[in-house]
């Protein structure tokens, strides 16, 4: 399947361009939403694009050597405060686009698809870092159960926890393949619609790339170093990514006192303000698409300084 950008006019909708200010996408993937900001700015508006997928980032290369107005910068998107010190500025936007590529999820080489056969990796940077396989060789039970509670909300997590420990006694676990058969079978019911092993190939992505992790980091960067005015889009894919999102509007938009009010026992004005409710993919962009089923995207504006 080839890349499409999840909910692409609105997301670049939402950041309500400035022509000339810097924007920030965190995610870069394909550059599907990269080029579509590119493209309403003018000739003095900047774009910082960042990505810790090699295969991404040479993409987002080659976009840089035809575009000018185009710095790319490889690396975890909680990094991105480190970068916008360095280049002086407070962009206007940062758009997050969470979660694994249609490029990702179509080559089994990279092992995070369980409809392909191919090596249990799941890094999004394939330069360090444990691999799946390398960690399911290793984790106790106990903590691999967790893990399958906590990021996969796995309703089996136990069971399909013993069925992996029992499996790698009397062989390695090294494909993809192998993992969805194990978790399949440990599973005494399906959901509807839903391979039995989604659920373990997401919790254990998440744990191997600590996304969660990263996106609470992220998070509070960006409270910083966004200028006030400037808007934070991020899509997400899962239920722990958007409450993670939906409670960091929460707490930022909490306002206890109007942003000029003198300051009485710790009382504080909000950072964000929630611009919409959450927005979905059209039934149209899930039949063209139907990766974007999943998708929330939220808004929020940043309001003053923290």
């Amino acid at each position: 399947m080839s890349h499409k950008s999840v909910l692409l006019d609105v997301a670049v909708d939402s950041l309500n361009i400035v022509p000339d200010a810097w924007y920030v996408d965190g995610t870069y993937g394909r550059g599907g939403h990269s080029r579509a900001i590119l493209a309403r700015l003018n000739s003095a508006g900047r774009l910082l694009v960042i990505d810790q997928d090699p295969q991404a980032i040479a993409d987002a290369k080659k976009l840089s050597e035809q575009e000018a107005r185009c710095v790319v910068k490889q690396g975890g998107f909680q990094n991105v405060g480190q970068w916008v010190s360095e280049l002086g500025i407070k962009p206007m936007g940062v758009l997050l686009d969470l979660g694994v590529s249609s490029p990702q999820l179509d080559d089994a080489e990279r092992g995070f698809s369980f409809l392909q056969e191919g090596p249990l990796d799941m890094r999004m940077d394939t330069t360090c870092g444990l691999t799946a396989a390398q960690w399911l060789s290793q984790v106790g039970e106990v903590e691999l159960a967790k893990v399958l509670k906590e990021f996969g909300e796995e309703r089996y997590s136990r069971r399909i926890a013993a069925a992996i420990i029992k499996a790698r006694k009397s062989k390695a676990i090294k494909t993809t393949a192998q993992l969805a058969n194990i978790v399949a079978q440990a599973c005494p019911s399906r959901e509807k619609g839903k391979h039995p092993a989604t659920r373990t190939f997401q919790a254990v992505r998440i744990y191997i790339n600590q996304e969660l992790l990263v996106l609470k980091e992220v998070l509070a960067v960006i409270a910083r170093v966004l200028a006030v005015g400037g808007r934070l889009v991020v899509i997400s894919f899962h239920s722990l990514e958007d409450r993670m999102v939906k409670q960091f509007v929460r707490d930022f938009g909490r306002e206890v006192l109007p942003p000029h009010a003198p300051i009485v026992g710790g009382g504080k004005a909000a950072v964000f303000r929630a611009l919409s409710k959450p927005v979905r993919p059209t039934v149209e962009e899930i039949d063209s698409n139907p990766r974007a089923r999943s998708a929330v995207l939220r808004v929020a504006e940043k309001v003053r300084e923290p």
